[in-house]
């Protein structure tokens, strides 16, 4: 990942858990499609899919995952974003991008979030896999200026169902056009230092007797967490206090004028 700017993990998910993901991403297919070209106009999205099952949940705290995000990025990092990317047959290729370019931090700079894409089907040179720029994590401003470099450079991510590629989000890549007659699904997660804003307000997103349920270290990545000394407290209480039954945050046990 330092030098070439990315890795594949083989047999992150087992057939098992894969059969899960697709089980759980079924009932929320035909609700999103495409609304740019970004998106796609041919592929489907399901965000905030951490909320969505205990699969997603197993997955966002997925300990090989974590240890490779935590060579990156400093502890009590974040859950930044978590999807479910299905691209039809005859979806274009989609840009060329960073994850983490809405971070206005000049480059060359360390990647300040670091992202996982996993196949849950086969990702082949015709369904759509994930375009890469070795290499490119490292370059100053991506920019119009080197798109026709990094077009030239691109190579596609293929690789089995159930393996990831795990890649700093200073990397350059893309979705890939589906020339094939059948769809690809993957799931993506992101994660970002835990000082910054994530891409998905969790918060408001996912209601709080779901997150109740979730295993502690989830609702860390999702944010109910500290950021040292104090950044995320809930009037000078630490948030996983949200959780307790007989917690009422100061302010809203105050009557209203």
């Amino acid at each position: 990942m330092r030098s070439d700017g990315y890795t594949i993990v083989e047999n992150l998910l087992d057939a098992e858990t894969l059969a899960e993901v697709r089980a759980g991403v079924a009932p929320h297919m035909g609700q999103h499609r495409g609304r740019n070209p970004f998106e796609g106009f041919t592929t489907e999205r399901v965000y905030t899919l951490v909320g969505r099952g205990k699969v997603f949940e197993r997955i966002a705290e997925n300990e090989t995952v974590l240890a490779l995000v935590g060579r990156f990025l400093a502890p009590n990092f974040l859950l930044s974003a978590a999807q479910a990317i299905q691209i039809h047959p005859g979806e274009a290729e989609q840009g060329l991008h960073t994850d983490d370019s809405f971070y206005k931090v000049p480059r060359p700079r360390p990647a300040l979030s670091v992202s996982m894409i996993t196949a849950i089907d086969d990702f082949t040179l015709d369904n759509g896999a994930t375009v890469i720029v070795p290499g490119s994590h490292k370059w100053g401003t991506v920019d119009q200026s080197n798109l026709p470099k990094a077009q030239a450079e691109k190579r596609p991510a293929v690789m089995k169902a159930g393996s990831a590629i795990v890649f700093p989000g200073t990397l350059v890549h893309g979705g890939g056009a589906n020339r094939s007659n059948a769809s690809r699904l993957a799931i993506t997660y992101q994660y970002c230092e835990g000082w910054l804003r994530q891409q998905e307000n969790f918060f408001l997103a996912i209601p709080r007797d779901i997150a109740k349920s979730m295993p502690p270290r989830v609702r860390e990545l999702l944010g109910y967490n500290i950021w040292p000394p104090f950044m995320g407290m809930v009037t000078a209480y630490h948030p996983q206090r949200m959780f307790d039954d007989d917690f009422v945050p100061p302010v809203a046990a105050e009557p209203r004028s």
